[in-house]
C-alpha cells in the first residue's frame, strides 16, 4: 500500500483547513455559515464513505475505527447545531461564554488531531513491518 499517497492526501487537507481558518477569521457570521455549511456537507460525505468502507470491513481494527469516525461525525452533528442555536442568544455575556467554550473545544479537536496523525504514524509503520515480515517468510519458504 502506498501510504505517501495517503499522507500527502492529509498534508493537503490540513494545508486547505489552514488556509480556510485563516480567510474565516476576517469573514462576518453570514460567511462562516456558509463555510460551516459547505464544511459540513464534505464531511457527511467522507463520514458516508468510511461508513460504507466500515460495513465492508470485517476485521476488528476496522470496526474500531469507524466507530472513532462515527463519534466524530455525531461530534459535527453537534457542533452545527450548537452553531445554528447561537443566533437565538441575546445575551453578550452568555454569547462570550459560549464563545470561549467553542475556542476550547477547536483548541482541544487540533490537539486530538495531532494524537490522530501520531496515532496514525505508527500503525503505519506497523503495517510496513508487518509486509516487511511477510514478504521474508514468504521468501524463506520458497527457498
Amino acid at each position: 500500500m502506498d501510504f505517501s499517497a495517503k499522507l500527502e492526501k492529509l498534508k493537503a487537507k490540513v494545508d486547505e483547513v489552514v488556509g480556510s481558518a485563516r480567510a474565516a477569521a476576517a469573514e462576518d457570521r453570514e460567511q462562516l455559515k456558509q463555510r460551516v455549511d459547505q464544511a459540513q456537507d464534505e464531511a457527511n460525505k467522507a463520514v458516508a464513505d468510511a461508513k460504507q468502507r466500515a460495513d465492508q470491513a470485517a476485521d476488528r481494527a476496522q470496526s474500531k475505527w469507524a466507530q472513532m469516525k462515527a463519534d466524530a461525525a455525531d461530534r459535527r452533528e453537534d457542533i452545527k447545531a450548537k452553531i445554528d442555536k447561537r443566533a437565538d442568544q441575546l445575551d453578550a455575556k452568555a454569547a462570550s461564554v459560549d464563545a470561549d467554550w467553542a475556542e476550547a473545544d477547536a483548541a482541544d479537536a487540533i490537539d486530538y488531531a495531532i494524537w490522530v496523525v501520531e496515532d496514525a504514524q505508527l500503525a503505519v509503520l506497523d503495517a510496513l513491518d508487518a509486509r516487511a515480515y511477510a514478504d521474508e517468510r514468504a521468501k524463506v519458504a520458497s527457498s
